[in-house]
């Protein structure tokens, strides 16, 4: 199943399947990375997190044409992203969906490769009109057949990210109510099993990732961070919000002696944004303010490097390589100034 909409409403509509020229050799990024991720010149990576549009599906020229565009905006690393599907937070019959197969993700991992660009695999759980932190049982027998069913649309997902050439795994994203649960012991057993490189989960926020308790057999440390930022024209309440939360990202990482990564950051193109960043394009119309999106990325990524984080991943950007754009107010950076950001971060 495709998803389209709203999610949650606010995270599928961060996250949504909306409709989201570059003939010149594709940067090779890849001789810039290290093996433990980070730059070699200590340099915090700078990526996004790009979604395959129906417009563009991974292994057509278009796509080819959004990779190509990715790698020459200065961007190292991509996180290609996996849809799973399940009816409703309190129902586990999760399935794998038909939103990027484990044969799209090849397709799209080998464009991503011949752009020399460094591969993450971050699949997603979406449930229509929520979002993936809602899921909840009060069954254990439902919590069982969640994770079995979850591990079943996980792995032949790790399988194709070991073949496809991804350095790096996400065994989550967001799924907050789960990451007390002995289930994932096994499942990281297992996914070591099959995928040779970093494993990583994605909590929702510094309080989510603060509450992983497994965090000691992964390889890194990753969140997502969307929190209110305050009004527009504060950039000093911008940057102590994001402080807030990069300091328990980075402590985590101090603490557990391993790499500390912002998985996701991002800001819709619009007026207000600041104020709810987890907002929609659904949820709310306005005028499209692409300043705004621009020097909020540019403040995480600048706080971001200072506290010494390895890798920070924007959502988004899509297959399409004509998403975004100068009237689009959605969170896509294509074809706005923040793209611009990708190089250097500012």
């Amino acid at each position: 199943m495709t998803p389209t909409g709203a999610k949650r409403t606010w995270t599928m509509g961060r996250r949504g399947f909306m409709q989201a020229a570059c003939a010149a050799p594709c940067l090779s990024a890849l001789s810039l990375v290290g093996r433990e991720g980070v730059g070699r010149d200590g340099a915090m990576r700078i990526g996004v997190n790009l979604v395959e549009d129906a417009a563009a599906p991974f292994g057509n020229a278009a796509a080819l044409r959004s990779f190509r565009d990715l790698a020459r905006a200065g961007a190292s690393v991509v996180a290609l992203i996996p849809f799973f599907w399940q009816p409703g937070e309190n129902d586990p019959r999760l399935v794998p969906g038909s939103a990027l197969s484990p044969d799209g993700l090849r397709r799209g991992m080998a464009q991503a490769r011949e752009c020399g660009l460094d591969i993450v695999v971050k699949p997603h759980v979406w449930v229509p009109e929520r979002w993936a932190g809602a899921i909840f049982f009060t069954a254990e027998e439902d919590w069982t057949a969640w994770f079995a069913a979850y591990e079943n649309a996980l792995l032949p997902h790790a399988k194709a990210a070991a073949e496809g050439g991804a350095t790096t795994f996400c065994i989550g994203t967001e799924l907050r109510h789960t990451t007390g649960r002995p289930e994932w012991g096994g499942i990281i057993e297992r996914l070591r099993d099959a995928f040779p490189g970093r494993l990583t989960y994605v909590a929702h926020n510094a309080a989510g990732a603060a509450a992983v308790a497994f965090w000691d057999r992964l390889d890194m440390i990753a969140m997502t961070s969307y929190p209110v930022l305050g009004p527009g024209s504060d950039p000093a309440a911008w940057r102590k919000a994001m402080r807030v939360e990069l300091s328990v990202l980075r402590g985590l990482g101090v603490r557990h002696a391993k790499p500390a990564w912002l998985g996701e950051i991002g800001l819709r193109s619009v007026g207000g944004a600041t104020l709810r960043p987890w907002e929609s394009a659904e949820e709310r119309a306005g005028t499209p303010n692409l300043a705004v999106q621009r020097d909020v990325l540019s403040a995480w990524l600048d706080e971001a490097r200072a506290l010494g984080i390895d890798t920070a991943l924007i959502w988004r950007w899509l297959s399409d390589p004509d998403g975004g754009g100068s009237g689009d107010t959605d969170f896509t950076i294509q074809n706005k100034p923040a793209s611009r950001l990708l190089r250097h971060g500012r």
